[in-house]
């Protein structure tokens, strides 16, 4: 299923729901967390609906690269200090017992000075 109309992140993704956009292309969306973690804290969320990392397969591959590839030029522009001394995190929880509670795939950028709020 390519969007999921009770899915909050295709709602958004769709305009539906407003958020604070840090990027878009045709593949991503990414957009601020409304409860921040870490003074960075964005989602990276594919416009595909998949529900989790467990519904990945080899066809998704270029996705999941992308999302690795421009995560740390994201977490720069928005604030984070660099490697080494800087840094941030990548956290995609996966399935209920993993902590998701919005079953579409993202992925949480989080970095900045700490201490974070959680982490």
């Amino acid at each position: 299923m390519s969007h999921d109309p009770n899915c909050i992140f295709c709602k958004i993704i769709a305009g539906q729901i407003p958020s604070r956009k840090v990027y878009e292309d045709d593949d991503l969306f990414v957009f601020h967390d409304i409860h921040p973690w870490a003074p960075v804290h964005f989602l990276m969320v594919p416009k595909l609906h998949i529900a989790s990392m467990a519904q990945l397969g080899p066809e998704h591959e270029r996705l999941m690269g992308k999302i690795m590839v421009l995560a740390p030029q994201l977490a720069l522009a928005q604030g984070c200090n660099p490697y080494p001394d800087g840094g941030f995190r990548i956290v995609c929880n996966t399935g209920t017992e993993g902590g998701q509670e919005v079953h579409h795939l993202h992925v949480h950028v989080m970095g900045g000075p700490r201490p974070w709020l959680k982490g």
